[in-house]
């Protein structure tokens, strides 16, 4: 069956390419380092390449590169002496790491699951033990690691039910590569017990909750949203929109238009999901007449006219959030699956979303649960939502320290993913220190 799927990604090279192109086209930073996509040029421009026997993280984009930053700082300190490689998948998970991370990593793209391309990839980094963030199958990167006795454990894995049904239309297939990966880190039992349906040794996986809940804001970050807030206006309510789709901010500005029927002062702050849209989203602002400033080219106190500021700039929407009064979290107005409303919780502010939360089905029903925020229908809901809070302060105070609770009664999991680490790779003992005479 390998073979199949190996034949099968030959086949459509052709459509790789072309989708590659279009992205490119639509976002020019995927012509960077093409050559990374195919396992050529892993130490080319804007990267490094580390020394053999490291540990190599994978995490493809700016969500799993979030949730995966507490990890690579505590495996950094727990492992000195070893080199650690963060791979991605996409530009803005690359800017992400170079943001968070700097030089205290190595960093490339992982190449695309072609054998040849796994093989020289591994030949380049050659890691002594992977780490795979939630549930990206690559039969090729799987099959090659396990050829090498390279022990491969995959953390924080979700198996949702549309994932569960796909993955049991080939279970004969699925069952031997993932039994050719070391140990699952899962978030949750009934992600365990997909597993174990699927054909996975029930001695390989492990329970260790969910790595997102371990966010923790730097003061840095607190210091610096106080500074936004400040050129936003303390005076004024500032609704933080995040993580926003194509087709999603139409219906956003439709709740804002009607709140401010309420709140003639609200200001909007609204973040799209991707850069290669922050353009768009801001002539859209525009053309529907709302006086929009670009955080990228706003650098003084916005008026007091200023309808609507657009966080255009990469890594700063939990700073935005921090600066905020309200937050409303994109994805989930149009059926992408949603996004983390963690982040929220963390800033502790209150948190409204979407019907569409299927990818994050778990944690919105927490936060529901918890009293931490509201789930709309659709723009109108929004709106009456988003009036309502706003005339609550006590409401939205009580939302907020529901979000902060919620973070801190579930974290763990980040402790017990580096135990299951150290079965594969042993932590390095630390130096005694010099003592002076």
């Amino acid at each position: 069956m390998l073979t199949v799927y190996r034949i099968f990604l030959y086949a459509i090279f052709p459509v790789v390419m072309l989708k590659l192109l279009f992205r490119a086209i639509q976002s020019p930073q995927y012509f960077v380092r093409i050559p990374q996509r195919f396992g050529f040029s892993l130490s080319g421009p804007g990267t490094h390449q580390s020394p053999p026997g490291g540990i190599w993280i994978h995490a493809v984009s700016v969500g799993e590169v979030n949730a995966a930053i507490p990890l690579i700082n505590k495996i950094i300190t727990a492992y000195p002496g070893r080199p650690v490689t963060v791979t991605t998948m996409t530009p803005t998970g690359s800017e992400r790491v170079r943001q968070a991370l700097g030089c205290s990593v190595f960093h490339c793209y992982l190449p695309y699951d072609y054998p040849g391309a796994m093989k020289r990839f591994l030949d380049t980094v050659q890691p002594g033990v992977g780490m795979v963030m939630e549930t990206e199958v690559w039969p090729n990167m799987i099959s090659e690691c396990h050829r090498r006795n390279i022990p491969l454990v995959y953390t924080n894995v979700r198996m949702s039910a549309r994932s569960y049904r796909g993955y049991q239309r080939f279970r004969f297939f699925f069952r031997k590569i993932f039994n050719q990966v070391d140990q699952f880190a899962v978030q949750a039992r009934m992600d365990a017990g997909r597993l174990i349906d699927l054909g996975v040794d029930a001695q390989k996986i492990r329970v260790t909750g969910n790595i997102k809940f371990e966010v923790v804001l730097p003061a840095s970050m607190k210091e610096a949203s106080q500074s936004v807030r400040r050129d936003l206006g303390w005076e004024r309510p500032v609704w933080v929109v995040g993580s926003t789709h194509e087709g999603e901010e139409a219906r956003v500005l439709e709740a804002f238009a009607g709140a401010r029927k309420e709140i003639p002062d609200l200001l909007l702050v609204l973040v799209p999901r991707h850069p290669e849209r922050f353009a768009a989203v801001f002539r859209l602002c525009r053309r529907l007449g709302y006086r929009t400033v670009q955080r990228s080219q706003h650098h003084s106190k916005v008026s007091s006219d200023t309808d609507i500021y657009v966080g255009d700039t990469m890594g700063d929407l939990s700073m935005l959030l921090c600066a905020g009064d309200l937050a409303f979290m994109g994805g989930s107005l149009v059926p992408t699956g949603g996004h983390n409303l963690l982040e929220a919780c963390a800033a502790g502010v209150a948190v409204v979303f979407g019907p569409h939360m299927f990818n994050f089905q778990e944690i919105s029903n927490l936060v529901l649960s918890g009293g931490a925020g509201v789930q709309v229908l659709d723009s109108a809901e929004l709106s009456e939502v988003v009036v309502r809070l706003f005339q609550d302060p006590g409401m939205r105070d009580q939302y907020g320290s529901a979000g902060k609770a919620i973070i801190e009664a579930n974290r763990g999991a980040l402790a017990r993913i580096l135990e299951m680490l150290h079965t594969c790779c042993p932590a390095e003992p630390r130096q005694p220190e010099k003592r002076a005479d």
